[in-house]
């Protein structure tokens, strides 16, 4: 097959400049529901160091191989950063490379995402600004926070703005100038406990604050679930779960399935509604 279902490549960027965040559980689950909804997906991992997105997908299609498996898979891509040279001749052969890239996907896919390295890059820069949703993934705890915002230790008010958070404010402002897109930042809230905390309630609010003052969406994410960690040897989702299968559904598979279906709504991405209804029925 080939072009897009909407004739236009909608770009899907997962970024956050820390670690351990879920970043690529997050991604795979999404690139999952959108291929088993039959949209056309690549992903470009831009870590060629961890390449932990690349690396879900090799431990998936040897599951697959394994088992004599039907699993749907996304047309993957690795992007390493240049070497050699100046920083500027650098920058300019990573800011070709990508467009390239970008450019002989575009078209052939209804979907491309990008999972950025957790730190900052060149590569990882051009990425922010091609976004048209990019999800940031953060862990439930003010240390994650702190790649958004200072918070006043006594208050838990926002003092001021990161660098990522600046990073992104200029990413915006850079699409704009370059094709009048928009960038819908969505920040994503991942591992958060069941019980209520006081904790839990102060990270609520400060990014209840920062959505208006930075401009994001805030949405939960997944919850702090063992299966999710479990299911990256096997480069298996919870969306692959299905009755009759080999793996056997528990209610903490059923109440993590609620979470993935809750964050596909909550992205809105284009065309998930519409392929939602017609998947039903």
């Amino acid at each position: 097959m080939t072009g897009s279902k909407s004739g236009k490549t909608h770009i899907i960027v997962v970024g956050n400049e820390k670690g351990g965040s879920g970043k690529s559980t997050s991604a795979m689950h999404i690139v999952v529901s959108l291929l088993e909804r039959g949209f056309r997906v690549a992903i470009i991992d831009l870590d060629a160091r961890q390449k932990s997105l690349a690396r879900y997908i090799e431990n998936r299609a040897a599951y697959a191989e394994q088992y004599n498996l039907k699993l749907t898979m996304p047309d993957v891509h690795i992007l390493e950063r240049s070497e050699g040279g100046s920083t500027a001749e650098m920058e300019q052969q990573d800011e070709e490379n990508f467009a390239a890239l970008i450019e002989g996907l575009s078209g052939k896919h209804d979907y491309i995402l990008i999972d950025c390295p957790g730190s900052d890059s060149y590569l990882s820069r051009q990425a922010h600004i091609s976004a048209d949703t990019l999800i940031t993934p953060l862990n439930d705890s003010f240390v994650d926070v702190d790649l958004l915002a200072k918070v006043n230790p006594d208050t838990y008010q926002v003092e001021k703005l990161s660098l990522y958070s600046e990073m992104v404010w200029e990413a915006r402002k850079m699409r704009a100038m370059k094709d009048r897109g928009t960038i819908d930042w969505i920040v994503m809230r991942n591992r958060t406990s069941a019980l209520d905390a006081k904790n839990k309630r102060r990270v609520h609010d400060v990014l209840t604050q920062l959505q208006k003052r930075v401009a994001f969406r805030y949405v939960p994410g997944f919850g702090e679930r063992v299966i999710y960690r479990e299911l990256f040897p096997k480069g298996l989702t919870l969306v692959d779960f299905k009755s009759g299968g080999r793996e056997k559904m528990t209610m903490s598979h059923v109440a993590a399935r609620q979470e993935i279906r809750r964050l596909m709504d909550d992205l809105k991405l284009p065309g998930w509604e519409k392929a939602a209804v017609a998947a039903a029925e």
